[in-house]
């Protein structure tokens, strides 16, 4: 019996500590509330007083919505700070009720976390939009009015900000308004690190014809947003890789793209925070990364007034360089484009480039002797290799997907869809 208890207790300790650990850690409340579901073995959903939900765990989102509508023997408990309510939390024990002394001290720190996390109410959806359409469409440029328009939505723009850009594609054919779920969690996770985030969904981009595997995003269409306030570089990150774990959290098999631009200080070079979150999004989804900040770009970064002030140049060298292969790729299923990134990777390695694709080095050779063909240009050159080097920077910094691979989906959040035949 002495062994039971001690075990119980032990229990009972550990996630309470776990809870703790997350408040203090400042992870927001979503790490929070997660934090409570695996100390109290329940499903956790948390609102506030006007039952707008603030974070979730549960293990589907069929469970989430039994949760939220009291099926299948949830409960709510109501959370208070100094005797103020604060919002509810709703639950369902996945087998034994916890104990109740647990549940107790874990609802108070939740109803600690969501005072102090509460934001300022949420600004109308279209009035962010309209703000953050016209900070980065370069529509509004003097810095009192942006720090004006801004306090109004509840975010203080005096000492500047940072630009995130949050992509998400689901792997499957998925139903519902699944791109306002994303937008959703993606608010969620950036408020509970930074409480006057503002997120929206805006038509962001350099507008241009569309190619053979184009990102449509990158022309002008829709691209979720968050706008972090403040000039640190650690807080912007932190909100990034929030947003990223709730959208971890919240979907399931969906690919994910969170890009980070560097903390500018004055609200009137927000435009270019901008800029910089668009192409590090575009290179991270061409390398396949989740989570990219500008600075990690590397020589990408050079072509960012490229893509930001005029695409025409930019455009011009692709066209004049891979944008031929790309072309023969989609309408033969060839793979140039591939063999040449990884030929260009193997530093001119054709037995290392054959290795890596699983193929023969006769083939190799044959497809880049394509590639001379189509392009004018030989891989064996110095000149050669470095123009078609920049030419598929050009393409990622462009946003234009690799053939081959998924064409992009416009919508709400930049995804992807199989290529049309």
């Amino acid at each position: 019996m002495a062994g039971t208890g001690n075990s119980v207790r032990s229990s009972f300790l550990e996630g309470l500590e776990e809870v703790s650990a997350a408040v203090e850690s400042g992870a927001g409340l979503p790490a929070v509330v997660r934090a409570a579901s695996r100390a109290l073995q329940a499903s956790a959903v948390v609102l506030d007083t006007a039952s707008s939900v603030l974070a979730v765990a549960c293990q589907s989102s069929e469970d989430e919505r039994a949760v939220i509508a009291g099926e299948r023997g949830s409960e709510t408990i109501e959370l208070r700070v100094a005797d103020a309510p604060v919002g509810q939390l709703r639950m369902r024990s996945w087998e034994e009720p916890a104990e109740p002394a647990l549940l107790r001290m874990v609802t108070t720190l939740i109803g600690l976390e969501v005072d102090r996390a509460r934001a300022p109410g949420r600004a109308a959806e279209e009035a962010v939009g309209d703000f953050l359409s016209d900070l980065l469409g370069r529509r509004m440029t003097d810095r009192d009015n942006i720090v004006a328009r801004s306090a109004e939505l509840g975010c203080d723009l005096r000492e500047g900000a940072a630009v995130i850009v949050v992509r998400a594609r689901p792997a499957g054919p998925e139903e519902g308004d699944w791109r306002a779920r994303v937008l959703t969690l993606a608010e969620r996770g950036a408020r509970a690190v930074e409480r006057s985030s503002l997120a929206a969904s805006v038509a962001y981009g350099p507008p241009r014809p569309v190619g053979h595997g184009e990102n449509r995003a990158a022309r002008g269409e829709r691209q979720l947003v968050i706008l972090v306030p403040g000039k640190g570089e650690e807080t912007a990150r932190r909100v990034g890789q929030a947003v990223l774990a709730e959208l971890e959290a919240g979907l399931t098999g969906y690919h994910l793209t969170v890009a980070l631009s560097r903390p500018t200080a004055d609200p009137a070079d927000l435009h270019r925070a901008g800029g910089e979150a668009l192409l590090a999004a575009n290179v991270a989804g061409a390398r396949g990364d989740t989570f990219l900040s500008f600075e990690e770009t590397g020589s990408y970064r050079l072509l960012l007034p490229a893509m930001s002030e005029d695409s025409s140049e930019l455009e011009r060298f692709q066209k004049e360089t891979v944008a031929p292969l790309v072309d023969y790729d989609v309408q033969y299923e060839t793979e140039l484009v591939r063999t040449l990134e990884t030929f260009l990777e193997a530093d001119g390695s054709v037995a290392k480039t054959a290795e890596r694709l699983f193929t023969h080095r006769h083939t190799i050779r044959y497809r880049l002797d394509r590639v001379r063909e189509l392009s004018g240009l030989d891989v064996g050159s110095t000149d050669g290799r470095e123009r078609l080097s920049l030419g598929l920077k050009a393409m990622r910094v462009l946003g234009i997907a690799p053939p081959g691979g998924p064409g992009h989906e416009a919508g709400l959040v930049a995804g992807r869809s199989p290529r049309e035949g």
